[in-house]
């Protein structure tokens, strides 16, 4: 269970998109919010002015919260100040003050070229040892999580153990939301095998029969893991179904994310792939800048 979210502030209004996000979670799932604003020693002066500004923003959030928080829970939302640099501050504050989770927009000033370049938030990603929610700003008003009476979150695996270990937060996600409003989608996208060089013509099977033959037996295999996966989900109280699809997982995931009313893709930083392809762009990435949607990004240990 989430108890403490720490939402990462940059004085821009593209970072304070998640406000509508933090309220809903105080508001339903009660956890606790620290709004951090970091501030590097040359604004030592200025430090007042962004005192006043995340307390304010704090306000916004308390006052929000009252609206949907249900009767009888308090609402705990504060802010505070750190000074020094922004990703070290944030990963700092979060391990000396139990954060279960990191709520930011995936950029405010640096803009969304320096997002795919390396933001605060990419690095955020690369070291946080808690999940971390990400909204990107911009995000159209139709897909708002606040807006929706239900949510569907999907939850990408790759049939690796590390992808699995979104598992336990996707589960306590859906508790503290509430079963009854939550639809759980699994999706495994299986890859299409490349044509070798020294295939021969004279193979019983045409390269077109051979690789539709694999496809047949890639989506046997991915719906048997995918049925293992929702008993599991099932026995813990969940609504949820599943999907397989073959393709690139990047681009299916992507496709399958602007089709359909996803409110929250839950995927691993990495499966197979490994850390390496994560920094150079990984599968997590190109969907973080393919979606309006926002990602909840659990990186293994």
């Amino acid at each position: 269970m989430y108890k403490r979210m720490l939402l990462p502030l940059d004085g821009s209004e593209l970072a304070e998109v998640v406000f509508a996000y933090a309220k809903e979670l105080v508001g339903r799932l009660g956890v606790e919010v620290i709004l951090l604003n970091v501030h590097s020693p040359s604004e030592q002066k200025l430090a007042p002015m962004h005192r006043t500004y995340v307390e304010r923003a704090a306000e916004i959030i308390r006052q929000q919260t009252e609206r949907v928080r249900p009767k009888g829970r308090a609402v705990e939302v504060r802010g505070e100040l750190a000074m020094g640099y922004p990703p070290e501050e944030i990963l700092r504050f979060a391990d000396e003050n139990d954060i279960d989770i990191i709520l930011m927009a995936t950029h405010g000033r640096s803009g969304i070229s320096r997002w795919a370049m390396g933001s605060v938030a990419d690095k955020v990603l690369r070291a946080s040892k808690v999940p971390v929610w990400l909204v990107r700003a911009g995000i159209p008003d139709e897909i708002v999580y606040d807006k929706w009476p239900r949510k569907t979150i999907l939850v990408t695996l790759d049939g690796s153990e590390l992808a699995e270990l979104v598992l336990p937060h996707v589960v306590a996600l859906t508790k503290q939301i509430g079963a009854e409003l939550v639809d759980v989608v699994l999706l495994r996208v299986s890859e299409l095998p490349v044509i070798p060089s020294d295939y021969s013509p004279d193979m019983p099977l045409s390269w077109e029969e051979h690789v539709e033959q694999e496809m047949v037996k890639c989506k046997l295999v991915a719906g048997s893991y995918l049925t293992e996966v929702e008993k599991r989900f099932k026995d813990a109280g969940l609504r949820v179904c599943s999907e397989v699809l073959i393709g690139r997982p990047a681009d299916e995931i992507i496709s399958y994310a602007r089709r359909n009313p996803i409110n929250l893709i839950v995927m691993a930083t990495h499966g197979h792939a490994g850390m390496r392809r994560w920094a150079m762009g990984s599968i997590a990435g190109k969907v973080l800048l393919g979606v309006s949607i926002p990602i909840f990004l659990v990186r293994p240990q």
